[in-house]
C-alpha cells in the first residue's frame, strides 16, 4: 500500500498571511501540507494562530495573502458553504452545537449540503460511531454532557461526508475517559478513508494519534516532521509534554 506522501496533498497551504482588524498579523506566511489519508497533528500555545489557520482554511476567514488549496483547487477566500460542499468539514472549538435543537436535528445541520436521500445512511454511520447519541436522539443538544456535545458536534460533520475532516480542540474540558472515546474515534474515521487535521493542546495525544505534525508559535510555523520524532524532541517535551 502507496504511503500518505506518496499520494500527494489533499490539504496545501503556501505562505498563508491572515490579519484580523488592521493590526492584528494571526499567521505570517505558513506553508503546511496534509497528505490524503494520513492524521496531521499541528500543536502550539494559546495565541499561536492555530484556530486562525483552521478558520481560513473553512472559509471563515478571508486570507490576506498566500494560497490555500484542497484537492488542487484553491479555495482561499471561497464561501465556507461552498468549502463543505467540496468535502472540508470543520469540527469547532468549543463543540458550538445548537443547544435548542434535538440531536437529530443537530445532525440535520450538518447535512444540509447532501441529498435528502442520503440522510438516513449517514445517520446510522454517526449512530455507530457514536451510540449514545442514538439513545439520546430527541434529547435537546444543550442538556448533553460536554463529552456528548463534542461527540455530537463530530457526528454533525460526518454528516456532510468529509473528506477532510478538520478538529479544533477536541479533547478541551473533556474527562480522560471521555478523550479516549474520542481520539478512538478519531482513529476509526481515518481508517474508514478520511483524512485528518487536528488542532490539539494535549500535545501528547495528538503526538501519538498522527503520523505528522507541525508546531506553530506566533503565527509561523517553527517545527515539523514525523510525530514520533518531534514527540521526542527535547524542546518539544519541555514546552508541550511537561517533560525535562
Amino acid at each position: 500500500m502507496s504511503s500518505p506522501q506518496a499520494l500527494g496533498p489533499i490539504l496545501e497551504l503556501k505562505e498563508l498571511h491572515c490579519v484580523y482588524g488592521k493590526k492584528i498579523r494571526a499567521l505570517k506566511g505558513v506553508s503546511l501540507e496534509v497528505c490524503l489519508g494520513e492524521i496531521v497533528a499541528l500543536i502550539g500555545n494559546n495565541g499561536a494562530g492555530k484556530t486562525t489557520m483552521m478558520r481560513a482554511i473553512a472559509g471563515q476567514l478571508k486570507p490576506e495573502q498566500g494560497t490555500v488549496n484542497f484537492s488542487g483547487r484553491s479555495i482561499g477566500g471561497m464561501p465556507a458553504h461552498e468549502i463543505v460542499r467540496l468535502g472540508v468539514c470543520l469540527v469547532p472549538e468549543g463543540r458550538r452545537i445548537f443547544p435548542r435543537l434535538s440531536v437529530m436535528e443537530n445532525l440535520e445541520m450538518g447535512a444540509y449540503a447532501r441529498p435528502r436521500a442520503d440522510f438516513k445512511q449517514e445517520y446510522e454511520h454517526v449512530f455507530g460511531l457514536f451510540p449514545v447519541l442514538g439513545e439520546r436522539r430527541r434529547q435537546l443538544g444543550g442538556t448533553l454532557s460536554g463529552g456528548e456535545q463534542q461527540m455530537l458536534a463530530i457526528g454533525r460533520a460526518m454528516m456532510a461526508a468529509p473528506k477532510l475532516l478538520m478538529l479544533d480542540e477536541p479533547s478541551m474540558g473533556l474527562a480522560p475517559v471521555i478523550v479516549d472515546k474520542v481520539f478512538e474515534t478519531i482513529s476509526r474515521i481515518n481508517k474508514e478513508g478520511v483524512t485528518i487535521f487536528l488542532v490539539e493542546q494535549n500535545a501528547k495525544r495528538a503526538l501519538a494519534a498522527a503520523s505528522r505534525a507541525y508546531v506553530m508559535e506566533t503565527g509561523q510555523i517553527v517545527l515539523s516532521g514525523s510525530a514520533s520524532v518531534l514527540a521526542d524532541n527535547p524542546s518539544i517535551k519541555k514546552a508541550y509534554l511537561g517533560l525535562q
